[in-house]
């Protein structure tokens, strides 16, 4: 399925919406009760991807747009492809770019990324980011609704979907970063590597120093070179529950 993004009539918000803080500047995001809602997931892949400045960036699977959102805030010289096939919540995040000024930076399309390159061509991007779906098809309870569906489970997009599609959008030396569900990190290192995306840099992610990760931030570079790097455990809360410095740093908490 391909498509441009809706056009947004009326007002700015529409039954069942919210406008949500981002809790950085005046940044704010249009969300629905009854669909899938940005976590912490999408908040530090946004950190994690670290876009350039001049980067081409392309969101794959972008929902409500928190993503592409944070990163243009972060980089303002960049530039993002938001992609997301379900039009409503295309339609949400086109408003949402909107209403934080970033039209000039953001360009929402809805679309199935799995088919960009037919609107973008092949190697049109330097970074690719994506928080992918992470309940493996068959392996859990379906959400209720379709937009909870489509983006928590494997039915509609695998993570070979992922790497595959990346490979086709990046340029040579282009990077893909993805969060995941640490125990199943191999498996999408698996794809990343079968679709010659070099996996490069790994930080895991834990609730507490003295709890397994719970998702691993993992970036692969188009037919780049086999060396892993480790980086320092992302810990979440200090021993008393209270937010590390690093989660601090990230929430932007002290800016």
């Amino acid at each position: 399925m391909t498509c441009t993004h809706p056009e947004t009539m009326g007002k700015t918000l529409k039954p069942g919406e919210r406008l949500d803080s981002l809790q950085y500047e005046t940044l704010r995001i249009i969300q629905r009760a009854d669909a899938f809602r940005f976590g912490t997931d999408a908040v530090l892949l946004a950190d994690f991807a670290s876009a350039r400045c001049g980067d081409r960036v392309v969101d794959m699977g972008t929902g409500t747009g928190v993503i592409s959102i944070l990163m243009a805030s972060r980089q303002p010289k960049s530039r993002y492809a938001a992609l997301e096939i379900q039009p409503d919540m295309a339609d949400m995040a086109a408003r949402s770019v909107r209403l934080n000024g970033m039209e000039d930076r953001v360009e929402v399309r809805c679309c199935d990324f799995r088919a960009a390159t037919a609107l973008y061509g092949y190697g049109s991007f330097s970074l690719a980011v994506c928080n992918p779906p992470y309940g493996k098809a068959g392996g859990a309870l379906l959400s209720q609704t379709d937009a909870r569906r489509i983006a928590r489970h494997e039915s509609d997009c695998t993570v070979d979907d992922v790497a595959a599609s990346a490979f086709d959008l990046l340029r040579t030396g282009g990077r893909l970063a993805v969060v995941f569900p640490a125990p199943r990190a191999f498996e999408m290192m698996f794809a990343m590597r079968t679709h010659r995306l070099e996996p490069k840099r790994v930080r895991t992610v834990h609730a507490a120093a003295d709890r397994e990760p719970k998702l691993a931030l993992i970036e692969a570079v188009k037919d780049g070179g086999s060396m892993l790097h480790w980086m320092p455990p992302l810990i979440l809360n200090n021993a008393d529950g209270s937010p590390t410095a690093e989660w601090k740093r990230i929430y932007r908490v002290d800016e």
